[in-house]
């Protein structure tokens, strides 16, 4: 397939890693900090016209026990608006405790509370992109379908 972009969606931060199909490895690339959608979507058009990806994946939060809350929707949205905007197959894979364990990764390298917090939605959306790389059939929903854009 090529290169994938994922995103750790927040309404604040918003994480992001890249990957090859044929190495699945991912990598964290970057922290898109933007006041608004159209600063994020602005963001990410620079990274997709940087990196040419083939596939866009998207975490899924929910609760620990998988049911949608606020920011299940939110996220879907996120994923939709991308679809639309790019023309790419977008997918959703479960994002429970990736920040969790991203915090403890940078943890363990030493970094603290303070300087890991720049770091910790890029680390989070490269654990979403493993994970996927690693165990594909686990997505529990199909791709959104690549939509005319805006």
């Amino acid at each position: 397939m090529g290169t994938v972009l994922a995103f750790d969606f927040g309404e604040k931060r918003t994480g992001v890693a890249v990957g090859e199909t044929v190495l699945r490895q991912a990598h964290p690339l970057t922290v898109i900090q933007a006041g608004d959608d159209a600063e994020r979507l602005a963001a990410i058009a620079r990274l997709i016209e940087e990196w040419r990806p083939e596939i866009l994946l998207v975490g899924r939060p929910t609760h620990a026990d998988g049911t949608a809350h606020a920011m299940t929707v939110r996220a879907h949205e996120f994923s939709r608006s991308l679809a639309a905007r790019f023309n790419l197959p977008v997918q959703e894979a479960d994002e429970r405790l990736t920040s969790r364990e991203a915090e403890t990764r940078l943890r363990e390298t030493g970094r603290n509370a303070k300087n890991m917090k720049p770091l910790v939605d890029a680390v989070a959306a490269q654990l979403i992109l493993q994970t996927w790389f690693d165990h594909p059939h686990d997505l529990s929903s199909s791709p959104l379908p690549a939509l005319a854009p805006a």
